[in-house]
């Protein structure tokens, strides 16, 4: 991993290091602080409808291949499936978009179907697990600023904002099926080979790739769809 300077959300001092960011990761901390799922709903002058609007719900959820029972996903065609069965946040980046934006953020705000508390998104590489009891999820991409997201957020220009704050949520799929709940205590495991940094590959996407590029992300569990786009030389989701 890249050695990263990071402001602390808790006031606390800047970490400096690969170890004390691992530390705020694996400090005991982490739960799923909110479960959360959307219904279908329309779109202003547009024919696809949404499912972005989630809101936390307070029981046991299943989760399977396909991600959370009941959870809307309107756009099958770059939304959804077992490659991005669930759309992860990490609370201690919230909060620093609440900062940022200056406004309350609340789970699922963003669209995302966990919000994972003692998390900060910056530290997410592709491949690492997250374990909720008998669920298992792998980190498979960063989320990707769409312009629905844009409208949701009333914001034009919100998709660049995204992308400069490199500190993107993350889609995973599911290895292990089961039930979640918000409150449920989770075990982070990075990935013990090549750590390509999800807000690295968010600056890889949608360009050319060396070989060397290309050799690294195949020797990673990442999105089916970006394995396919390595053999046309490109990183795209």
């Amino acid at each position: 991993m890249a050695a990263l300077a990071i402001d602390r959300c808790d006031g606390g001092p800047a970490l400096n290091s690969d170890s004390e960011l691992q530390v705020v990761a694996e400090g005991g901390r982490m739960r799923v602080l909110a479960v959360c799922v959307g219904i279908p709903e329309d779109r202003p002058g547009k024919t696809v409808r949404t499912g972005i609007h989630k809101q936390p719900i307070n029981f046991a959820m299943s989760v399977t291949a396909e991600g959370l029972e009941d959870d809307a996903v309107c756009n099958r065609k770059h939304h959804g499936g077992p490659e991005q069965a669930l759309c992860v946040e990490g609370n201690i980046t919230r909060l620093w978009w609440e900062g940022l934006l200056n406004k309350a953020i609340p789970p699922g705000f963003f669209g995302e179907n966990l919000c994972i508390e003692g998390l900060d998104n910056r530290i997410v590489a592709l491949g690492d697990h997250f374990s909720i009891g008998n669920v298992v999820l792998e980190a498979t991409a960063p989320r990707m600023p769409c312009r629905t997201l844009c409208e949701w957020l009333g914001d034009p220009a919100f998709a660049k904002r995204y992308l400069t704050a490199a500190r993107p949520g993350f889609y995973c799929r599911v290895i292990e099926s089961g039930r979640i709940a918000a409150g449920s205590s989770l075990k982070y495991e990075p990935f013990e080979g090549d750590r390509i940094l999800l807000s690295e590959m968010m600056k890889h996407h949608g360009k050319r790739a060396s070989p060397d590029l290309i050799h690294r992300y195949l020797t990673v569990p990442v999105h089916a769809k970006v394995r396919a786009s390595l053999a046309q030389g490109s990183i795209k989701s």
